[in-house]
């Protein structure tokens, strides 16, 4: 196994590695989401919610098929995690990343025009900020690898103009496609199949490789 990912299994989910400020950061998305639910509730429009919710989940996926690219190489995951942090969740997740992406689909709703039909630049505005967004955190991203608090192992995904098109594809912009998705659906019964789909494809991943295996990522 690579040294970055040593250092990310050591302290895996060690809950004596807390640190205080996770406590104001969680109260913080709880604030968010008890306004967004108690709006949702006025105005009928789940959609924010939901779009964070979907993202975070999407998310949980990306990070789990991660951990399983480690477990079966033996030698790295795509991307780890190895700096200091309030709580590693995973090799490539921590507790920051997590509330990051927690809010992110909130925010990226509500970027959006209440026009279903809004173009910019010639193209429907959903799109144009998923790209954005996108775009976005894979600037973040590059910036966090060349400080080493984010370690790339292989080749194909990695600071060249290819590998950062595989982390634009990969790592961000299937998240909006899948919020767009949800935020399309013309009734909530169908939003909540698909986020149900969305977090039990990752929830029965870990289940089967933590619980029956005895995987560790």
């Amino acid at each position: 196994m690579t040294e970055a990912t040593l250092q990310a299994l050591d302290g895996l989910r060690d809950l004596s590695l807390v640190k205080w400020y996770v406590i104001p950061l969680l109260a913080i998305v709880f604030y968010i989401y008890v306004k967004e639910i108690k709006l949702a509730k006025q105005t009928g429009n789940w959609n924010a919610v939901l779009a964070g919710v979907t993202i975070f989940g999407v998310d949980f996926f990306n990070e789990t098929w991660n951990g399983w690219v480690m477990h079966l190489s033996q030698r790295s995951a795509f991307w780890t995690t190895p700096g200091d942090t309030a709580l590693r969740t995973m090799v490539g997740w921590n507790i920051e990343i997590m509330f990051m992406f927690a809010l992110l689909g909130i925010v990226y709703y509500h970027t959006l025009s209440e026009s279903t039909k809004e173009k910019i630049l010639g193209i429907p505005e959903k799109w144009f900020w998923a790209a954005v967004y996108s775009a976005f955190c894979v600037f973040v991203e590059c910036f966090l690898n060349i400080g080493g608090h984010l370690v790339w192992e292989y080749s194909f995904w990695n600071l060249s103009f290819q590998g950062v098109w595989l982390i634009f594809l990969i790592g961000y912009f299937h998240f909006f496609c899948a919020a767009i998705w949800i935020i399309t659906r013309k009734t909530m019964k169908a939003k909540i199949k698909l986020i149900v789909l969305f977090y039990s494809v990752p929830i029965a991943m870990n289940v089967l490789a933590f619980g029956f295996l005895g995987w560790n990522y």
